[in-house]
């Protein structure tokens, strides 16, 4: 649930970041400045690759051996900080294509993220809300209606609407661990499919 929830402001953050850094790189490539808007943008997409790593390597315990302890990387790593300054450096910075994966990995998990985080928030809230239900559904205002079974089946009085939202309850709680571990599996795998080192 950590995983998934602090998922959704990582992906703001680099979603955001990315978009802007990208367009502003690329369309003020004719000017100078453009190069080294893209080869910070690619710099903080390296970053936030290795954070998101470091969150992977964290739930499931597989880390990426890969690429972060690839001595070849680790070097290109190096001289990409240390040539940030230069023209040559930030060259080098923008053709390296893990870079652009990484920079892919935070656009495209931006609405994984998202999905992952309102699904695990709802089975998690949904659990906890429709089992206690009982102890809180006096204070829903009705109108003409008891609630969800009186609507859907025709079923009125607050027993059978109580007995409803609590056996739902009951299943959010029991399917939250399978289906946490799912999305907690579909959200790493991109990461683990995008954030390895690309083969050049």
């Amino acid at each position: 649930m950590g995983y998934l929830l602090s998922g959704l402001p990582l992906g703001i953050a680099a979603f955001t970041l990315m978009i802007v850094g990208f367009a502003l790189g690329v369309s003020t490539l004719v000017l100078v400045i453009g190069l080294p808007v893209l080869a910070g943008t690619l710099a903080m997409a390296r970053y936030l690759a290795r954070v998101e790593a470091d969150h992977i390597a964290v739930v499931t315990g597989r880390p990426l051996p890969e690429r972060w302890e690839d001595p070849a990387w680790r070097e290109a790593e190096a001289e990409a900080g240390a040539g940030a300054g230069s023209g040559g450096g930030r060259w080098k910075a923008v053709r390296d294509p893990q870079a652009w994966r990484d920079l892919a990995h935070a656009v495209l998990s931006f609405p994984v993220r998202v999905a992952t985080f309102a699904l695990s928030l709802v089975w998690l809230v949904g659990g906890l809300g429709g089992l206690t239900y009982g102890l809180w559904s006096w204070s829903i205002p009705r109108g003409d209606n008891d609630g969800v079974m009186d609507l859907a089946f025709g079923i009125s009085g607050r027993g059978p609407d109580i007995a409803f939202n609590t056996a739902l309850g009951v299943f959010l709680l029991v399917t939250a661990v399978p289906v946490v571990r799912g999305l907690t599996v579909a959200q790493a795998s991109l990461g683990r499919v995008l954030l390895r080192r690309a083969q050049v």
